[in-house]
């Protein structure tokens, strides 16, 4: 008898615990679809009879009640969201106080969607999506200012991954003729050092000391063309170009002035023919005398694929006694870039040596201006742009191919220079330079990716 007893008690607690766990979703779905509800635009509930309007409403509430997750809050795509952990982690199984706490949360935050630049000294940076369309694309020199405390902050972060001034190029007195170096994205493959090469290692760092007041990064993106940057950038103490890109020809566009300019070996198959001849040679030439001592920075260590293309730019700077100062970065450069970044949630494959150059500036320059850093192909105006300003190179941006991420990192970007820790130029520099607003750049993404939701860039 005593046995059954409790047989029914079980059974009768059971059923109790069933009711709650019943109660409780009930009432959270009740919570989300009138906070749904409340979130409707005008648009959409708008009619010529009001019964209408009302069935209408109660229809899309009921209807919304747990769709809105993926129409209004675009937070719960990030899976480090406290609603996701609270909601749906069964750990987290804290009863009713809980699980209100959670949709009261949800409440709170469903407006917007964060990006952490720094999670531990960094604000972070958040991407208002609602709010920002709001607003129209402002003139970027009317609002930007420098934020030297946050520029300097950032520093400090990355001296604890990297310090550029060792970091840009390895030293003659740490290599010597014959030594075997791993490739950084093949470790199985290995190259000698060749006698060429450590001729053109430098003894001291070229950036030992130094530190500039201002710093142009100049990237190549085609949304230079028109732009008449060419004097803005001039005027900056120290400018950075990338991959050999040419200047005398795009002079208004981009500048004349380069203190430090890229090669990565592949620029030599894609803009000089592999040297296949002796005009292709000189063409070369004439480019590397161009640069009348600037850097040249050549990351040799990269992939076992370029080895034969450093060797030749090598032999050329020697045999012509190119007026160049030659560098080649540490093995442990890109991995540290890439350790930062992502220490700070930017989820980076492989940086861009435009976002290279960003990390080894913040080492030398006070404020860093950036130019020609665009990965859509389009404009603010939905006016084609070209890949690269000077040639007609196609290219996947969101490419799944792409060894890089350039949206992300053009987020990443944009946010900084809304701090104030960069200024991010995509327009003409005629006084009235534009900076991309979320607005405009969500158009880009649904241009690119219609009907489609993107959590990487913050759109839902």
């Amino acid at each position: 008898m005593q046995l059954q007893f409790r047989s029914w008690m079980l059974a009768a607690l059971t059923l109790l615990v069933v009711f709650l766990i019943f109660a409780d979703i009930s009432e959270i779905e009740e919570e989300i679809g009138k906070h749904c509800c409340d979130q409707i635009s005008p648009k959409s509930t708008e009619s010529t009879q009001e019964n209408s309007a009302k069935n209408s409403t109660q229809l899309q509430c009921d209807t919304v009640k747990w769709s809105c997750k993926d129409q209004e809050f675009s937070i719960m795509e990030n899976p480090e969201s406290e609603v996701v952990n609270f909601l749906w982690s069964p750990r987290n199984s804290g009863g009713r106080g809980t699980i209100r706490s959670a949709v009261n949360s949800l409440h709170s935050k469903s407006n917007r969607a964060e990006v952490v630049i720094n999670g531990s000294s960094l604000p972070a940076v958040v991407d208002r999506s609602h709010e920002s369309i709001k607003h129209s694309i402002q003139p970027a020199s009317s609002r930007w200012r420098h934020n030297q405390t946050l520029s300097l902050r950032i520093r400090k972060q990355i001296l604890k991954f990297l310090d550029a001034e060792k970091d840009i190029s390895v030293l003659k007195g740490t290599l010597k003729p014959g030594d075997i170096i791993h490739y950084i994205f093949d470790r199985d493959s290995t190259m000698n050092v060749s006698q060429n090469l450590y001729e053109l290692l430098p003894r001291t760092s070229p950036l030992k000391n130094k530190h500039f007041q201002t710093c142009a990064i100049v990237g190549n993106s085609g949304v230079l063309l028109n732009s008449g940057c060419g004097q803005e950038i001039d005027t900056h103490s120290f400018v950075i170009r990338c991959n050999l890109a040419p200047v005398q020809e795009y002079a208004r566009d981009v500048g004349l002035k380069t203190d430090l300019v890229t090669m990565n070996p592949s620029v030599i198959q894609r803009a000089f023919e592999d040297l296949v001849n002796a005009t292709w040679r000189e063409k070369l030439l004439q480019r590397l005398h161009g640069l009348n001592g600037s850097i040249l920075w050549i990351p040799a260590f990269m992939a076992r694929g370029g080895k034969e293309r450093v060797e030749w730019v090598n032999a050329l700077i020697l045999k012509h006694h190119v007026n160049v100062r030659t560098a080649y970065p540490s093995l442990r450069l890109l991995h540290a870039v890439r350790g930062y970044w992502l220490t700070n949630k930017v989820h980076i494959k492989r940086p861009t040596t435009g976002l290279l150059m960003y990390t080894l500036a913040t080492r030398f320059c006070n404020q860093i201006y950036l130019y020609g850093f665009w990965p859509f192909p389009l404009d603010q105006n939905q006016n084609p742009v070209k890949y690269h300003y000077y040639d007609s190179l196609k290219y996947g941006y969101t490419s799944q191919a792409s060894p890089h991420t350039m949206p992300l990192e053009f987020k990443a970007l944009k946010s900084l220079h809304e701090q104030g820790a960069l200024k991010l130029t995509v327009g003409q520099c005629d006084g009235a330079t534009a900076i991309l607003d979320g607005t405009a750049l969500k158009n880009q993404h649904d241009k690119l990716h219609p009907g489609s939701s993107c959590p990487l860039l913050g759109f839902s």
